[in-house]
C-alpha cells in the first residue's frame, strides 16, 4: 500500500513523457534491476520524479546557471530518504571539534595537489546498501598514511571496523552508522587493523574475527583540524596527506552527481550525514574543488570521484569534521 500511495502522489505530479518506456527499460537492463510487479509501479514513478529534477538541472547547466551536471546512476529509483537511509553512516559528534589552531597559512601551497598520483589512494570501493561510509573514509586515511610511513600502500579491511569498533565510546554501530574519529580509536586500541584480502568486505554486519597476525596498519593517534576552516583543511591536505571529511550528502543533486564542479546551496555545514576522502583539491574552469573520494562505487560521478566546491562557504561541511591518523 505504502508503494502505491506514494507512486499515486508522483504521478500526479508528474506525467509520463512517450520516450520513457524504452529509457526505462534501458536503465533496468543497465543496472541489472528486476522487480515485483507491485515495486515496479512505484520504482518507475521514482524514477520518473528524479530524471525530470536530472533533466532540469542539466539544463540549467547547459545555460550556463551551475557548474555540474547530474546522471540516472544506479541510484536513480530511490528517493532521497531513502537514500540516505542506505548509502549515509556518518554518525555526527554530539560536539563538532574545534581541533588544533594550527595549519593556517596557505601562501606557500602548491595550486594543485592530488594524491592519487603520488600513489597514496587505493581503488574506489563500494560500501553498497550498508552504511560504512564511515569506515571507508578512516581506511582511506590509514591507507595514504601508512603508505608514507612504509612506502607500500595497503589496501585495509572496512569490514574489520564494521564487526569490531563496537565500544560506546568509538560511537560506531557497523552498516547503521559510525565515526571516523572512532574509527581511528579503536584501530589505535587494538594496536593495528586487518587487511582487505584477510578480512574481505560483506556489507553486512558480522561477528568480529579480527587476527593480529594479518595487521597492515597501526594508529599512534589522530588529530582534529579546526573546525570549519577550509584554509587548514587545504593545509593538510597538501602536506599531511588525504583527509577524512564528513558532508552533507542528502541532497538529490549528489546522489546523482555526475561531472563538473559541485555546488549544492542547500547544503549544510552542521547536518553531516556521509564520510568521504579528501585526496587533492584544485581548480577547473575558474572554480576551486575539493577532489574527494567516495566510497560508492567507479559508476557514480567521476569514477568514483567528486569535485566539491572549495572556499564556497564550507561546502556541504566539508572542513566541520576533518581529520587524519598518526601511524
Amino acid at each position: 500500500m505504502k508503494f502505491l500511495i506514494l507512486a499515486l502522489s508522483v504521478a500526479v505530479a508528474l506525467a509520463t513523457s512517450p520516450n520513457l518506456d524504452q529509457k526505462w527499460q534501458m536503465w533496468k537492463e543497465n543496472n541489472q534491476r528486476v522487480y515485483e510487479a507491485e515495486e515496479e509501479e512505484y520504482r518507475r514513478f521514482v524514477w520518473e520524479y528524479n530524471y525530470k529534477i536530472v533533466t532540469e538541472h542539466n539544463q540549467r547547466y547547459a545555460l550556463g546557471h551551475t557548474s555540474f551536471t547530474m546522471a540516472m546512476n544506479e541510484y536513480a529509483d530511490m528517493t532521497s530518504s531513502e537514500f540516505k537511509k542506505k548509502m549515509n553512516g556518518f554518525v555526527m559528534d554530539k560536539v563538532p571539534p574545534e581541533g588544533m589552531n594550527t595549519f593556517t597559512d596557505i601562501s606557500n601551497l602548491p595550486t594543485t595537489v592530488d594524491w592519487r598520483k603520488k600513489g597514496w589512494v587505493t581503488g574506489v570501493k563500494n560500501q553498497r546498501q550498508c552504511g560504512s561510509c564511515w569506515a571507508f573514509s578512516a581506511t582511506g586515511a590509514l591507507e595514504g598514511q601508512t603508505f608514507n610511513k612504509t612506502g607500500k600502500l595497503p589496501s585495509i579491511s572496512e569490514q574489520n571496523l564494521v564487526d569490531c569498533a563496537r565500544k560506546p565510546s568509538y560511537d560506531c554501530h557497523g552498516c547503521e552508522g559510525g565515526t571516523m574519529n572512532g574509527a581511528f580509536q579503536y584501530v589505535h586500541d587494538n594496536n593495528g587493523i586487518d587487511s582487505e584480502s584477510s578480512y574481505p568486505y560483506k556489507a553486512q554486519d558480522r561477528k568480529c574475527h579480527f587476527n593480529p597476525a594479518n595487521v597492515v596498519a597501526t594508529d599512534k593517534t589522530h588529530v582534529l583540524l579546526p573546525a570549519k576552516n577550509e584554509k587548514a583543511l587545504q593545509k593538510a591536505v597538501a602536506t599531511i596527506g588525504p583527509i577524512s571529511v564528513a558532508i552533507d550528502a542528502s541532497h538529490p543533486s549528489f546522489q546523482m552527481y555526475d561531472k563538473g564542479v559541485y555546488n549544492e546551496p542547500q547544503c549544510s555545514q552542521t547536518a553531516l550525514d556521509h564520510g568521504v576522502l579528501a585526496v587533492g583539491y584544485g581548480m577547473e574552469e575558474g572554480k576551486d574543488y575539493w577532489l574527494v573520494k567516495n566510497s560508492w562505487g567507479k559508476k557514480w560521478g567521476m569514477k568514483g570521484y567528486i569535485m566539491m566546491s572549495r572556499f564556497k562557504n564550507n561546502q556541504c561541511g566539508i572542513a566541520t569534521n576533518a581529520s587524519y591518523p598518526l601511524v
